[in-house]
């Protein structure tokens, strides 16, 4: 009960008593259908609770009771400002049978975009969301002061995080987050925090689980935002069409389940559109500004919303040409968002927006001067409009088609003759191709042209910010999209305008003329009915295909959660770390280990550290250590296999080891996903400790099991046959402690695996300290190899008194290339023990 009042209380009752306030003519937004009526009341207590979460991180105060409390002021502020006065009366609109619509697209999205990914770990974007919003709810602030940065002290630095210079912040905490200033520990994320609070409200809702749930709803918000802009324009029937295609689209059931910012810039985007439509199109006050909030609002979510916003404001500024004046509730709003984002992107956020004003800043003098020109040029004919009903006219009835004609010109180009040359890239030559043979289907490609010439230039001026807005993201993406070079799943920049509305195209295009009747004055009455009947057959037998084939193509997605599992696999490894242990990881050049790293200190609260090197300095390393000793009960390391961190100056004390697997789909660069992958993470746990006073004479490792400090640039520990091993790779080390001057002969067990007759022969080169001490063919099957170690080189290397280095270099082979098998991985030989005597 107490969860459903406080969702009720984030998601619904501010929203719901703003909307029913008596201002603003509320006779006219009662008027409309209670479905949508619904929405805007979600809408608007979302976009107010995202507000207030922005507003108390930014100074420090976050929590989920202060929202919660900030939510209820605001609903009883309105209401009793209002008097009470809240029911709409006889003027609201009684529900029609137009509501199943929108209810079957919430049980569609409720079906279709649950469970979410598991998505927690860090290396790229969605972790760094999901961590982001858990540290605003843990920590109720933007910038978070993390400890453990502050903690280490200034000598060490570099081993962690050296500063990167050049550049609008010191280094870099993890993948994704920006350390501002290291003595105070100063963190913030790399992307703005709009997404991140809304994942901070799901965790104040339900923990961990709300806080994974969060793109869900809002995909759900989403489709239903695309629906209800798409009905007004086009109406309900080829909005529920176009919807309905978005909902089951496989890019789209996609990244409901992944953590991104594009599912809130599609539901607040095309709601904001609406919201746009119904204050300057439809007159209705209260919308103005509602539509002057979303659309700055959306600039703490993403960069790209700056083009979005362009485009309705141009929308705005062309309706002056049909005599349609703005609103000045419009405009204030607006201003004063655009200045808080202003703000918000020159302080915390500058490091986000360095990439695009470097951008805008190298344009040569002639851009400024043409882009200046082209502003000058729409103002002054915008002006002249308005003074000369002529070339009012004349405006109102080009404009349409003229944008029409560009985007079907430039579409037919991109589609059929763009190709690479000395100035476009593959992938930036061939974007429309890839969307529409990935994402969208020629045919409905063909169907979203037709949609926008027969049916959009005709309702252009019922919402030209709308139809400006989808063709504008069209020309502007698709001329440099990057689809190609990222893999399928990373190419989502088409996803918040460009798919939606092409798809709400292709709906119009199936359901033409569906909102009015089609009579003609002559000819056969009986025809006169027929035609659009059998027009609209003819559309609801295309829109059935086109649904069939992407629920097809999605179907393999609702069975699958990605990286399911390692949620409790974190938590056990969190539990075997105490409050006042110091974790450290080895860097991202080493494995995939240090995506751990982020869970375990901004969701966990653990002390951690990540390396910034392979091959950290030992003698600072050891200085640190000795420092660490002093004020954590235990220092840890977290590695898979890639670090040199032995040494004389300290031990290692090996504690646990796992391995565990995590469903990871399939991946391909310009090609379509096949299969789920399954993510191997494989770790040891080490205790750093002070050296020990008497060390073995010998040495044995057996590689496969507490290994990972003794070997880099091996592949991943595997089992087989009662064996333990290693695949080398073309050059693999060992590392050796303990090595004496009297140690005379190194022995490795090691297998060729079968290497096929194509392949060179396993000839490993055994190295120590760099002298060849001599070469080994492999075989099948495991053996013993023995090469002598000469007693110069013996003694040079034991009176170091560190570690030395023993190297296998090995002609690779590539089981993908040679037998079409799936491991695609370039192996050498199955390394199964290592001794030194």
């Amino acid at each position: 009960m107490l969860a459903a009042v406080t969702l009720l209380i984030v998601s619904w009752i501010p929203g719901a008593v703003i909307f029913r306030a008596p201002c603003a003519a509320r006779d006219r937004r009662a008027a409309l259908a209670i479905e949508e009526r619904a929405f805007w009341q979600v809408i608007l207590s979302v976009a107010l609770s995202l507000a207030i979460v922005l507003a108390l991180a930014a100074a420090h105060r976050y929590s989920f009771a202060r929202l919660l409390l900030a939510d209820g002021a605001v609903a009883v502020v309105v209401a009793v400002v209002s008097r009470f006065r809240l029911r709409l009366g006889r003027a609201a609109a009684r529900p029609g049978w137009t509501i199943a619509f929108p209810i079957a697209l919430i049980a569609l999205g409720a079906w279709r975009f649950f469970p979410p990914a598991e998505y927690v770990i860090g290396g790229k974007d969605p972790g760094v969301y999901v961590n982001a919003g858990i540290q605003i709810a843990q920590r109720g602030t933007l910038v978070v002061q993390d400890d453990a940065v502050a903690s280490v002290p200034a000598f060490a630095r570099d081993l962690f995080f050296p500063q990167h210079a050049g550049q609008p912040y010191y280094s870099v905490r993890f993948m994704g987050f920006f350390i501002q200033d290291p003595a105070t520990g100063a963190v913030i994320s790399q992307f703005p925090h709009l997404y991140p609070a809304s994942i901070a409200i799901g965790y104040g809702l339900d923990g961990l689980s709300g806080a994974r749930e969060a793109i869900g709803v809002w995909a759900i918000l989403g489709v239903l935002a695309v629906y209800f802009a798409g009905a007004r324009l086009f109406g309900e029937a080829a909005a529920f069409a176009g919807a309905g295609l978005l909902a089951l689209n496989v890019v789209e059931v996609w990244f409901s389940r992944y953590p991104n910012a594009e599912m809130v810039m599609q539901a607040l985007m095309f709601a904001a559109v609406l919201a746009t439509a119904r204050a300057h199109v439809d007159g209705d006050p209260f919308f103005a500004p509602v539509a002057g909030a979303l659309l700055p609002l959306l600039l703490f979510l993403r960069i790209d919303v700056v083009l979005a916003m362009a485009a309705v404001i141009g929308g705005v500024v062309l309706l002056y040409v049909r005599r349609v004046p703005s609103r000045a509730s419009f405009w204030l709003p607006l201003a004063a968002g655009c200045a808080l984002a202003a703000w918000y992107f020159t302080g915390p956020m500058r490091a986000y927006v360095a990439r695009p004003m470097a951008f805008v800043q190298h344009f040569a003098v002639w851009q400024y001067a043409l882009l200046a020109a082209a502003v000058l040029a729409v103002v002054g004919l915008l002006a002249s409009a308005v003074r000369s009903r002529r070339l009012s006219a004349w405006i109102a009835v080009v404009t349409p088609t003229a944008l029409c004609f560009v985007v079907v010109a430039l579409a037919i180009y991109a589609e059929a003759f763009r190709a690479p040359s000395r100035w476009i890239a593959p992938h930036d030559a061939y974007a429309l191709r890839t969307f529409a043979a990935f994402y969208l289907t020629v045919p409905a490609l063909i169907a979203a042209l037709i949609g926008l010439v027969v049916i959009g230039r005709r309702v252009f001026w019922r919402d030209p910010a709308l139809i400006v807005m989808v063709c504008g993201f069209c020309v502007f993406f698709f001329y440099k999209i990057r689809i190609v070079p990222d893999h399928f799943w990373m190419a989502r920049r088409f996803l918040p305008v460009i798919l939606p509305g092409m798809l709400l195209f292709t709906g119009a295009a199936a359901f033409a003329g569906a909102r009015r009747r089609e009579v003609t004055s002559v000819g056969d009455p009986a025809a006169s009915w027929r035609r659009p009947i059998v027009r609209r057959l003819i559309g609801l037998a295309f829109v059935a295909v086109l649904s069939s084939q992407y629920a097809r193509a999605s179907a393999p997605l609702l069975k699958h959660v990605e990286y399911a599992g390692i949620i409790p696999r974190l938590e056990r490894l969190s539990s075997s770390i105490g409050d006042d242990d110091l974790l450290v990881t080895e860097s991202r050049n080493a494995s995939d280990i240090h995506v751990l790293a982020l869970p375990l200190a901004y969701i966990y609260a653990r002390n951690v550290l990540v390396l910034s090197t392979p091959v950290p300095d030992k003698p600072t390393f050891a200085q640190f250590l000795a420092w660490a000793h002093t004020k954590y009960r235990r220092v840890l390391f977290l590695g898979g296999g890639g670090t040199d961190l032995l040494s004389s100056r300290w031990s290692v004390e090996p504690l646990a080891s796992d391995r565990f697997q995590v469903p990871e789909y399939d991946s391909p660069s310009n090609a379509y996903p096949r299969f789920v992958r399954q993510k191997e993470f494989d770790y040891g746990i080490y205790a750093l400790e002070p050296p020990r006073a008497n060390a073995p004479s010998g040495f044995d490792l057996d590689v496969g099991v507490r290994d990972d400090l003794h070997v880099l640039r091996f592949h991943a520990k595997e089992e087989s046959q009662g064996h333990t091993f290693r695949w080398s790779r073309d050059r693999s080390y060992v590392s050796i402690v303990h090595l004496t001057p009297a140690n005379r002969t190194v022995t490795i067990w090691m297998n060729n695996g079968g290497r096929p007759a194509n392949a060179s022969p396993a000839t490993v080169r055994i190295l120590l300290d760099g002298h060849l001490l001599g070469a080994a063919f492999v075989t099948d099957g495991y053996h013993a190899y023995t090469v002598s170690i000469p007693p110069a080189v013996a003694s040079a290397a034991a009176a170091t008194g560190e570690p030395v280095r023993l190297t296998l270099e090995t002609p690779t082979w590539n089981p993908q290339r040679a037998l079409g098998a799936p491991d695609d991985r370039d192996l050498g030989v199955m390394v199964d023990r290592v001794t030194i005597q």
